[in-house]
């Protein structure tokens, strides 16, 4: 379905990169742990961390099958199961699915206006964070380490403050570092930066933000 599929060398399974899931042979349906990372541009990564070691491919300049892939509007390799115009075949979403509910956060058009949004997807408060100058996106729940569900805004950049108790936090690691709640940290949500054409083909029935309901500020 036009999402990469792996395999290991140790019992052949075959496992999906979206689901983070076995979808054939001995360790089928069986999850791998979610670890949480974040996709970003190496510069701004660089930045905050300056001795960080990288793996180079190829070199500057280089032109590859996979530039060609991206340059291109085509639907991956097998083309589209799922056919839905809401949004461009390519458009980079931020995926998130909770207790059965898909929504999917169109990266640019959303950014160029905002860059934080308090949602609710299946039940649970969430905090939307969109990095454009990293080209990033960061999901966290919104509930403080004592259950309070906090409403926040920007203040500066991606330093944010709470409605609900003045706190400052840090949007890149979801970080409290000032005000009643310094020192606590919100709790990382699993989130996926993917093409539209490969969420919805697994994930159909998708809300996108933005364009389907009357969504959160």
């Amino acid at each position: 379905m036009n999402v990469l599929v792996m395999f290991d060398r140790e019992t052949n399974t075959l496992w999906s990169q979206l689901l983070g899931e076995g979808v054939e042979g001995p360790l089928k349906n069986t999850r791998l742990e979610f670890v949480p990372a974040v996709h970003m541009k190496w510069a701004v990564w660089k930045e905050q961390h300056p001795d960080t070691k990288a793996l180079v491919k190829g070199y500057p300049g280089s032109y590859t099958s996979y530039s060609r892939y991206y340059a291109n509007n085509k639907a991956g390799v097998l083309g589209e199961t799922v056919f839905d115009n809401r949004l461009r075949t390519k458009q980079l979403v931020i995926g998130v699915v909770i207790n059965g509910e898909a929504v999917a956060y169109p990266f640019f058009e959303i950014g160029r206006e905002k860059t934080l949004i308090n949602d609710e997807i299946g039940g649970e408060p969430v905090l939307v964070v969109l990095d454009m100058d990293g080209s990033s996106g960061i999901v966290f729940s919104r509930r403080s380490q004592d259950g309070e569900v906090l409403t926040f805004s920007i203040m500066e950049g991606l330093r944010l403050t709470d409605e609900e108790t003045g706190s400052t936090w840090d949007g890149r690691t979801g970080s409290a570092i000032d005000g009643p709640l310094g020192g606590t940290q919100l709790v990382r949500i699993k989130s996926t930066k993917s093409y539209w054409f490969g969420w919805k083909d697994f994930f159909p029935g998708t809300r996108v933000y933005g364009e389907d309901t009357e969504d959160s500020e």
